[in-house]
């Protein structure tokens, strides 16, 4: 993923349990959000020994299922 945005205000501060992170309110939400799936994508594959390819590729597999079984639903 590439973020082009620059941001000036933002602040990043480490505590005991967890890693803060402050943005200014007018970020875009959508960007906020590719942002928070690309690391939470991170996490989850960080020990895995699965390569990056094959998530992928899985990914891409259950979206198509997904989108096969709720489509009729969904084109009405």
């Amino acid at each position: 993923m590439y973020f082009c945005k620059k941001i000036t205000a933002m602040i990043i501060e480490r505590t005991k349990d967890e890693v803060i992170i402050r943005l200014p309110g007018d970020i875009d939400i959508d960007e906020l959000q590719d942002m928070k799936d690309w690391l939470e994508y991170t996490e989850v594959t960080r020990k895995s020994k699965a390569r990056p390819k094959d998530v992928d590729k899985l990914v891409k597999e259950i979206k198509k299922e997904r989108w096969e079984k709720r489509k009729k639903q969904l084109l009405k």
